[in-house]
């Protein structure tokens, strides 16, 4: 899509970081957890978040400016919905997917790089990573994102008469809580690496719902996978190369009989390639992060699925943010 711009406009979209990197900050202390019993004066956040004071009114004024706080007095205080989505005590918290993203910063600031090389600028793939704090960032920061549109994928997707799904890469467990929070009937498998397990039964366990849901740990493309009557794969195949995602899904459909259900949810290119914008910034994210994951195109994903065994592949009737679409279509 061709758009004009003016030199003010290009100046501000080079500077765009200046404010993720402030609330990202502003996440990593824990600033907003700090308000959420109310206002404090900054001298005393400051001395409890240990932050250097001059350094630490900096960045509340930084984070007033963009609305996430105000100042009344010496007092600082929470805006709008800060508390909602930014203090860890809150059920909708979504600070993971913030610390995820201040991980990843420095890859993205390597990009020309990546791009020159065609090799990720990542100093470690955060799927495989020992770091225990950074792998819990981004299998809750999956979680995070995945709350915001399980439920509504959930309720989209008739899975009536189904009694065994396998969530293959679903790292958390998210989607397996609300597709069996949606069909009583329904059992499910989370499928991934083992350091996945921890969190993933602590969700399912806070859900209600762990003598229906198992986790089943390993490498899903090197070990057998177990039958099902309807595989789950979201948000999976973008870390692969065309080769391997075709591969994946054929041996996630080889799991189901006929008339089994295959879904596979992403975030889709235009077949042009040449947006939305989420979807093709996101396979630049695949670039600087994995050794070979991009984005793929509707049409891409639904002949990988017919060349799987999947009889007329569709797109979900479900409105997703961020150019995210859900593919589904039976086995013949």
């Amino acid at each position: 899509m061709e758009k004009n711009f003016t030199a003010g406009e290009i100046l501000d979209l080079a500077m765009a970081y200046w404010g993720s990197c402030a609330l990202q900050a502003g996440v990593q202390i824990d600033l907003f957890s700090a308000l959420a019993a109310g206002p404090r004066s900054e001298q005393e956040l400051a001395a409890r978040l240990g932050c250097d004071g001059r350094a630490f009114n900096m960045l509340v004024s930084a984070l007033a400016s963009m609305g996430f706080l105000h100042r009344e007095g010496d007092k600082v205080i929470a805006s709008g919905d800060s508390i909602k989505f930014l203090a860890r005590s809150s059920p909708e918290y979504v600070g993971f997917i913030i610390l995820h993203h201040a991980h990843i910063m420095p890859a993205w600031s390597r990009l020309a790089q990546a791009v020159r090389s065609g090799q990720a600028s990542a100093e470690r793939l955060v799927i495989t990573t020992s770091d225990e704090e950074e792998r819990e960032a981004f299998l809750l920061g999956m979680f995070n994102i995945a709350q915001q549109q399980a439920g509504s994928i959930a309720q989209a997707l008739d899975l009536s008469g189904r009694s065994r799904l396998l969530d293959i890469g679903g790292g958390p467990g998210t989607y397996a809580v609300h597709f069996c929070r949606r069909n009583p009937e329904l059992r499910a498998a989370v499928i991934d690496l083992p350091a996945s397990e921890p969190i993933a039964r602590k969700i399912v366990t806070a859900s209600g719902l762990a003598d229906r849901i198992d986790f089943v740990g390993g490498d899903y493309f090197s070990m057998p996978l177990p039958q099902g009557d309807v595989v789950w794969l979201s948000q999976v195949i973008h870390g692969e190369n065309p080769e391997q995602a075709a591969l994946l899904i054929k041996k996630a459909a080889a799991c189901l009989p006929s008339g089994g259900l295959l879904g596979v949810q992403e975030f889709v290119l235009n077949d042009d390639r040449g947006g939305p914008q989420h979807p093709a910034l996101f396979s630049l994210a695949m670039l600087v992060e994995t050794a070979s994951g991009q984005a793929y195109t509707q049409r891409e994903i639904k002949t990988m699925m017919q060349a799987a065994g999947v009889k007329s592949p569709r797109r979900l009737e479900v409105d997703l943010p961020q150019g995210c679409q859900v593919l589904v279509g039976e086995m013949a």
